[in-house]
């Protein structure tokens, strides 16, 4: 299996809460980021998705909150897509601190969303593929 794809952040002092660690909304930013990282990674871009009508959408989103995170820390955020045959994928991210910490785990369902009609696609790997100048970083 190839490396997960992987974007480096480091966390900034106006994302942090009083008790001086990282809000827990940025965590979700965080993986957005990677998410749209991996997409445009695959030669997928927006302006593509909004030509063709579809877009990606979250169903589900869980965080684990393993290790805090402070201004100045440098983290990788990981993204793996687990693929299916049905409507939906899994991505499972990492937010790991360079030491090797782990400092969240987040697992997501998504889909993409036909946007005139308001539904999922059918077969969103296969989708995905058709999308992507390089479908390699999706792991397809």
């Amino acid at each position: 299996m190839a490396e997960p794809f992987f974007v480096p952040v480091t966390v900034r002092g106006y994302e942090t809460d009083v008790q001086g660690h990282l809000n827990q909304s940025v965590y979700l930013q965080y993986a957005e980021h990677a998410r749209w990282s991996v997409l445009r990674a695959a030669g997928i871009t927006q302006a593509e998705l909004m030509a063709r009508k579809v877009g990606p959408v979250a169903l589900e989103t869980t965080i684990r909150y393993l290790r805090e995170l402070r201004a100045g820390d440098e983290v990788e955020v990981t993204c793996v897509f687990l693929w299916g045959e049905g409507k939906s994928f899994r991505i499972e991210q990492t937010i790991r601190k360079t030491d090797g910490t782990v400092a969240a785990e987040i697992t997501a369902v998504g889909g993409l969303m036909d946007l005139t009609e308001r539904r999922l696609l059918p077969g969103a790997r296969d989708a995905f593929k058709s999308l992507a100048t390089d479908p390699g970083p999706l792991g397809l």
